[in-house]
């Protein structure tokens, strides 16, 4: 059977291989597509399964909020390189996979790989095995977090390139609040909203760190339990959102802009590319010499 271009096309639409690999595909199914689907699915699970303990650190956190701002989803999705990561199908991907979470709302990765990443389309495991073969690299959706809307609160977000997501969740206060306390969040990388949000075992660490350098200062011992409760206040104060300087305004904290504008904060979420993870470190000197064969 003749293969038209018509046909490759078709399967390039559903699949998002590249035109070479569908034609192949659809020549060794006959013309059949529907096989020739099946055939790339296999091919790609193969790929991804030989890829799959390769480091994939690189990548995109993308930010997206439903326009009523009832919720918002930030996720991260993780490729080898980073000229992958810019590349249009890896971001498509992405994009599409950020949709599918702000739509079904999944409750954790197992149940967003089962869901179809388009209507009618292939599941999002099947999709991501597909960009595997075809772009050669390990590709990772790391995590996500949706953000709801509750209490008469609304989402807003702020995206900063590829590498940074954020989600607010505010409520009273003018209309771009939420965006300006998004960017803060983006810019100053709170680790909690308020006091009663850091765990006990961080501060009872804090206060130790902090009592070994104050005793081994020489300081007189009654006013040791002044300056340990001044350190501490400076730790909340940096690590909680509420307790930081604003970054449009820094004679504001965050919690004197909220009172200025009679608005709450009560919840956000951060992503950063890459946080945590271990970097591949490629010797190149070493890879040109074995495939040189020296």
């Amino acid at each position: 059977m003749a293969i038209t271009a018509s046909m490759v096309k078709d399967l390039r639409a559903r699949t998002g291989v590249g035109m070479m690999d569908c034609k192949k595909a659809l020549t060794e199914t006959s013309g059949d597509i529907d096989a020739a689907v099946e055939l790339l699915r296999k091919k790609g699970a193969a790929s991804a399964d030989k890829k799959a303990g390769r480091i994939a650190a690189e990548g995109q956190v993308v930010m997206v909020c439903a326009e009523d701002g009832c919720r918002g989803v930030v996720v991260e999705v993780n490729s080898e390189t980073d000229f992958v990561s810019k590349g249009d199908d890896f971001t498509g991907f992405v994009q599409k996979l950020a949709q599918c979470i702000l739509q079904h709302q999944p409750e954790g990765l197992e149940s967003l790989f089962s869901l179809q990443i388009e209507d009618g389309g292939a599941t999002v495991e099947e999709t991501r095995r597909l960009l595997i073969g075809k772009v050669g690299e390990n590709i990772q959706v790391r995590r996500f977090s949706v953000l709801r809307a509750e209490s008469g609160a609304r989402i807003s977000g702020y995206q900063h390139g590829s590498r940074i997501g954020v989600l607010v969740a505010c409520k009273g206060g003018r209309n771009d609040l939420g965006r300006d306390l998004a960017m803060h969040v983006a810019a100053s990388r709170p680790g909690y909203l308020d006091e009663t949000a850091i765990p006990e075992t961080v501060l009872d660490k804090e206060k130790e760190i902090y009592r070994a350098q104050v005793l081994g200062s020489g300081k007189p011992e009654v006013i040791i339990d002044k300056i340990l409760i001044g350190k501490m206040r400076k730790f909340v104060n940096e690590v909680t959102l509420l307790g930081q300087a604003y970054v449009k305004d820094t004679d504001l904290t965050v919690r004197q802009l909220l009172d200025r504008e009679q608005a709450q904060a009560i919840a956000f979420v951060r992503y950063e590319q890459g946080e945590g993870l271990d970097k591949r470190v490629d010797d190149f000197a070493a890879e040109v010499k074995q495939q040189a064969g020296i």
